[in-house]
């Protein structure tokens, strides 16, 4: 018999959410075939199953949050009889306890426990009962020893905010206990759990469903009330991240006009037969991508971090990439050895990565290592951007919208002429304990050249 248990996913990890099983109990699974999917502060992966057998019993279900190391299943040669199981389900009672409906039964059991351990809740959980009323009593916690998470309180505190819908539900017997990732989703999404479908066990939401409704437009609420939505841990990750970075680093924005028509020559001639080969459309990124790198290489005091009264300069390029997710915040893939890679190489890593950053496919090694970061807002056509620098780090660069302007151009006789190019900002900023501005300068002046001078043909 194997125990499927929580990963520990990054150093700073210290808990996950179950967010999908892939099998049911009683299925035959493969050893390194996915298993479930984990969600955490950090990414969002699957999980492949770590040996062959049946799926005997499931003991945390979806949208549960548990520690690292959690016994979440078991693995063996078939189901397992209530007797088999005993041992592992009283070891994760409290578990059980999250994932049990929050009927009166269940809240009085729990509630002598409670009792004694409020004193054990943390200042961030007291407050977030106080500012949504909620009694602590009426938690159930998933932390250690059932003890109230902030996510426990923000569960409550959305189911709270919707009781018609969840009432609704339950009434129609279409769903149960609604989990708490479903909660958040239908509290962020305004959506009427009563009007969606489930496929879970007894008609329960899962939180496919609900992710189905709002793909299809479907489960929207009529109310045109105003809506509070709490703040995923993503969003709530990538709040506090910048809040330390400002407070961290003396922030300086450098910004640099660059003639981009070389490049855009080569996607104009080449671009047909790059989207033909590759199934994708060639951008600026990958051409900026690949400048960069070049460029930092001759500046690395910006391949850097700062460190206890030192500058941290990096020997490898882990060229960072900012993915957008929407509302719910950022996550920063990185591309390692990135200064080894050609255009298209760049150009599929980049893809690679946002399409797995924004599908939750990303694995913990996928975020680490990074030493510099491109913030890429230019395809929404913005100005100017000062991105905030990716600790610790030291700079960021922002690439905005490129579009066609007048510029003057000289010739090889040094004559003028006015000419249409295709013009856009790049925006550098950095901490400036560990460069000065005449630094930063040379480097976007040299970037620009590259930019502007390259052979951008090759491999293409």
């Amino acid at each position: 018999m194997t125990d499927v248990v929580m990963p520990q996913l990054g150093e700073t990890v210290a808990d996950g959410t179950v967010a999908k099983w892939f099998k049911a109990v009683g299925d035959t699974v493969t050893r390194g075939e996915p298993l479930f999917e984990v969600s955490t502060d950090k990414v969002d992966t699957e999980i492949p199953a770590p040996a062959d057998g049946v799926l005997s019993i499931i003991l945390v279900t979806e949208g549960t949050t548990v520690d690292v190391g959690t016994v979440l299943a078991r693995i063996g040669d078939g189901v397992e009889t209530g007797s088999e199981a005993a041992a592992v389900t009283t070891s994760t009672a409290s578990v059980a306890a999250a994932t049990s409906p929050a009927s009166p039964t269940a809240t009085s059991a729990s509630a002598p426990a409670r009792a004694g351990n409020d004193e054990k809740l943390s200042p961030v959980v007291r407050r977030l009962l106080a500012e949504h009323n909620l009694d602590a009593s009426q938690i159930v916690g998933t932390g250690p020893q059932g003890r109230i998470t902030r996510d426990d309180v923000l569960a409550a505190a959305a189911a709270s905010s919707a009781p018609a819908a969840s009432d609704t539900v339950n009434a129609q017997g279409n769903a149960g206990s609604l989990s708490p990732v479903v909660r958040r989703l239908l509290a962020e999404h305004n959506l009427d759990a009563a009007s969606i479908q489930g496929t879970g066990p007894q008609g329960r939401l899962t939180r496919k469903d609900v992710e189905d409704a709002l793909a299809s437009g479907t489960g929207a609420a009529t109310s045109r009330d105003e809506v509070r939505i709490p703040f995923t841990k993503v969003r709530r990750l990538t709040a506090a991240h910048m809040v330390r970075s400002k407070a961290t680093s003396p922030h300086t924005l450098m910004v640099k006009e660059i003639d981009f028509e070389r490049v855009e020559q080569v996607r104009r001639t080449l671009g047909a037969t790059f989207k033909a080969r590759e199934g994708y459309s060639l951008t600026y990124l990958p051409f900026v991508a690949a400048a960069t790198v070049q460029a930092l290489r001759e500046f690395p005091h910006l391949n850097a971090s700062v460190g206890d009264d030192e500058l941290i300069v990096h020997g490898h390029v882990n060229l960072g990439i900012a993915v957008d997710l929407d509302t719910d915040g950022l996550v920063v893939p990185v591309l390692h050895d990135a200064d080894d890679l050609s255009v298209p190489a760049l150009a599929a890593a980049i893809r690679d990565r946002a399409l797995r950053a924004r599908g939750k496919k990303l694995a913990v090694t996928d975020m680490e290592g990074g030493t510099f970061t491109i913030s890429n807002p230019g395809p929404y056509g913005t100005l100017l951007t000062g991105a905030i620098i990716n600790q610790p780090q030291v700079a960021i660069l922002a690439t905005d919208g490129v579009s066609r302007k007048p510029v003057v151009v000289t010739d090889s006789f040094g004559g003028e002429s006015i000419a249409i190019h295709s013009v856009g900002l790049v925006a550098l900023t950095f901490d400036h304990r560990a460069i000065d501005g005449g630094y930063a300068a040379r480097f976007l002046a040299r970037l620009n050249e590259i930019i502007q001078t390259r052979d951008w043909t090759a491999g293409l």
